[in-house]
């Protein structure tokens, strides 16, 4: 027990500056990747991919309901709530450093006379300002801030729940000998349980925090006191998971594994063993089966590779902006090893200040780094390795959002440091100003908000919303689109779900026509009763009058026949009747379950529905319907019809050396020119997410190979032309990676 009392108001204000920097540069809209998914799901409360986050979903849900009043879009309020919990971590980890320091400078070599030198007064508030300068180095680091302006993941719930778990622990220690100390215990045990119906990294702490207790007090856990709550705490935490079999049944447009149960009895044995047995459906959706990753003893790459990667990205966190590269090697060596000596400086003073402390914190340290690295088991990195050039074994995409925990914690441990720095100046010097006199080194806490603000920020960035806009406003109404992946079907959903605009269009996602429930998900919810209708206020005044819906949903096979579909090899060449052409395939040909569902579902729409595909590439040649491909903006349109010979009015083919592809001519400008909004995809300063450059490179495209088609048609100007090059180059400079951030995408291109 300690005399010990920590400033709450301190730490709530410490939040509240967090917060503020956080709205300064929130996103106004959704974003690449997750992000979409994640808003839909909430708004909706409908069930993202495995493993189903129902705590995410029903809190991003109530906190959405609860800021309505505000006027806010619903994208506003659930960005908002990654501030939130970003910066209630930022409190969190307020408390627990002015505790370290508080403790630090009144033992050891941090002693009031030695170090603080000015009494007990220098104690308080030489801690209260190391522990302002921790919060702002973790707060600022790249991955937290670009995480904190935009609801991509679900780990900043994750993150603020680790650092409650850690101030709880310090609690626990401090008043373990009275009757209340028992509660901040299992406070921190029911968060970690709960949490893991987040996500699993909320489990992080709890190695560290078993180690912490065998150490400071190990007879607490054979209290019968402790047990008999800390079992049903569990149990009640975990227990949140039921969410999923009880939402699912109730058929959201959202329901990513349908993981339905049969009974209670079924769904309780799935619940509480994460996954290992019970309900199949709900089984295979919290043990994340759908990703399959391989076990941890068969490396997806050498482990020396997968902890360069992790240290590439500890180089981005403490001055991004400083070198556009991503790779470690950069201009930013310096900042990072400086960061990184601080961060071990900071471990020291934990260690001298409470051992017990020691292995809670830099347990959680360690987990979150090279335990993280080991068990995440990560290919080679998006942009490292070079020299392994077949795409599939790197990651699609960077991942140092794993890592978000481990960035905060090394912030708050480098303040920390820095906060050790400064006193050991300020004992070099004399006279009662010296504090004053050496608190210039704590200037080093500002570098990364400097350095990263442009990278971080998520300011004014309406792009992802306008390129799912834009796509969306390309298919004719009652259309279907097939998609490819994540990029070009999260941000649909969003724009359906969360905007109410082009609901009519049936999005098909075709990465998830391999499974048994998606496929009878796209029957139910185009069957006539539950066909959404297309509204003619939506049409930009192109699409009119509107069409009569469809009268039958865009495939009729039963559950068992759809379950019977596998992936074969045709014994003889086959020709597949697609309206007045047939599409031929040769003998040993190869259609994966996936392929032989979109031809279904192709052939049973046709005359029906229009057919379009996100890209002119990927689903469309693998099934060879290149040739009856016809660009609408952005999409291309299944136009079954003799394109070289009887190419129909409007119809112009590009010039071979800009890919050939048919255009609607007088569609695609009226799309470019009166549909189409374009925000933050031209003349940009960064572009900070470089796998996604093909998005403003794929505007770049299409206005390029516009301005080539009106130069062979004949209701063309000159005008018209140049205007297109102009747009062209507008994007081109985002496509590079943006104006402060060029990047040689067309070198690899």
């Amino acid at each position: 027990m300690t005399d010990y009392k920590p400033p709450f108001r301190w730490g709530i204000g410490a939040g509240l500056g967090v917060f503020l920097l956080y709205v300064l540069t929130l996103s106004p809209s959704t974003a690449m990747w997750d992000t979409s998914e994640y808003i839909a799901t909430a708004h909706i409360l409908g069930i993202p991919h495995p493993p189903g986050n129902p705590l995410f979903v029903v809190l991003g849900r109530v906190w959405s309901v609860l800021l309505a009043p505000t006027g806010l879009s619903v994208a506003v309020r659930l960005n908002l709530l990654a501030a939130a919990t970003s910066a209630a971590a930022a409190g969190f980890y307020f408390l627990v450093v002015h505790r370290i320091l508080w403790s630090f400078l009144r033992t050891g070599q941090g002693d009031e006379e030695s170090t603080a030198g000015d009494g007990a007064p220098a104690t308080e508030w030489t801690s209260l300002i190391g522990a302002g300068v921790s919060v702002l180095l973790s707060a600022t680091a790249f991955t937290v801030w670009n995480q904190s302006t935009v609801n991509e993941k679900v780990y900043t719930i994750s993150v603020a729940i680790i650092a409650a778990v850690i101030w709880l622990s310090l609690r626990w220690m401090d008043t373990r000998e009275e009757e209340r100390g028992l509660r901040y215990l299992l406070g921190a045990i029911y968060l970690i349980a709960l949490g893991s119906t987040n996500h699993l990294m909320s489990v992080l702490p709890l190695p560290a925090l078993m180690l912490f207790v065998l150490l400071v007090s190990p007879a607490v856990l054979v209290r019968r006191k402790f047990l008999v709550r800390v079992v049903p705490l569990v149990l009640i935490g975990i227990s949140f998971n039921f969410f999923l079999p009880i939402r699912a049944a109730q058929d959201p447009v959202i329901n990513e594994g349908d993981p339905t149960c049969s009974g209670v009895a079924e769904a309780a044995v799935a619940v509480f063993t994460n996954g290992q047995k019970g309900c199949e459906n709900l089984a295979l959706v919290l043990s994340r089966f759908q990703y399959q990753k391989p076990p941890l003893t068969d490396r997806q790459a050498p482990f020396g590779s997968q902890l360069l990667n992790y240290l590439q990205y500890f180089d981005w966190q403490w001055a991004r902006g400083l070198d556009s590269s991503e790779q470690p090697r950069s201009g930013r060596n310096p900042i990072t090893v400086a960061f990184l000596l601080l961060g071990f400086w900071g471990l020291w003073m934990v260690l001298r200040s409470d051992r017990g402390a020691f292995f809670l914190i830099g347990g959680l340290a360690a987990t979150v780094t090279l335990g993280l690295v080991f068990y995440l088991n990560f290919k080679y990195g998006y942009s490292l390795a070079p020299e392994v050039q077949a795409r599939d074994l790197h990651e699609v995409r960077e991942r140092d959002y794993y890592f978000i925990a481990s960035f905060g914690l090394w912030g708050v441990l480098a303040g920390m440091g820095l906060t050790g720095a400064w006193l050991r100046i300020a004992d070099t010097l004399s006279g009662a100003r010296r504090h004053l006199m050496a608190a210039p080194v704590l200037l080093v806490a500002f570098i990364p908000l400097g350095a990263n603000w442009v990278w971080a920020s998520r300011a004014n960035d309406y792009a992802t919303r306008d390129w799912a806009f834009n796509l969306l406003m390309s298919v004719e109404p009652y259309g279907v689109i097939f998609t490819n992946g994540d990029n070009d079907t999260f941000p649909l959903w969003y724009i359906q779900e969360v905007e109410g605009i082009r609901q009519d269009v049936t999005v098909v996602v075709g990465q998830y026509l391999y499974t048994p429930w998606y496929p009878r998900q796209l029957q139910e919810l185009t069957s006539p009763d539950r066909q959404r209708p297309f509204l003619p206020e939506q049409g930009a005044g192109i699409y009119e009058p509107p069409p009569t819906p469809p009268e039958k949903p865009i495939i009729s096979l039963s559950q068992e026949e759809m379950d019977q579909i596998v992936g074969g090899s045709f014994s003889a060449s086959m020709t597949v009747p697609l309206g007045p052409v047939g599409v031929q395939y040769p003998a040993d040909h190869y259609l994966d379950r996936g392929d032989q569902l979109t031809l279904a579902m192709i052939i049973e729409s046709f005359g029906e529905r229009p057919i379009y595909f996100a890209t002119p590439s990927g689903i469309l040649g693998r099934l060879g319907l290149e040739p009856w491909a016809v660009r609408h903006g952005l999409a291309a349109k299944l136009v079954p019809r003799d394109l070289t010979a009887d190419p129909a009015p409007g119809l112009v083919q590009s010039s071979p050396g800009y890919g050939e592809d048919w255009f609607d001519v007088e569609r695609t400008l009226a799309l470019l020119n009166t549909a189409y909004s374009y925000r933050g995809l031209k003349d940009r300063l960064v572009w900070t997410d470089r796998s996604t450059l093909n998005i403003p490179w794929y505007f770049y495209l299409t206005a390029v190979q516009m301005a080539d088609v009106l130069t062979r048609w004949d209701g063309a100007t000159d005008e018209q032309v140049e205007a297109l090059m102009l747009e062209a180059e507008s994007f081109l400079v985002t496509a590079r990676g943006g104006l402060l951030a060029y990047s040689d995408v067309e070198e690899e291109e």
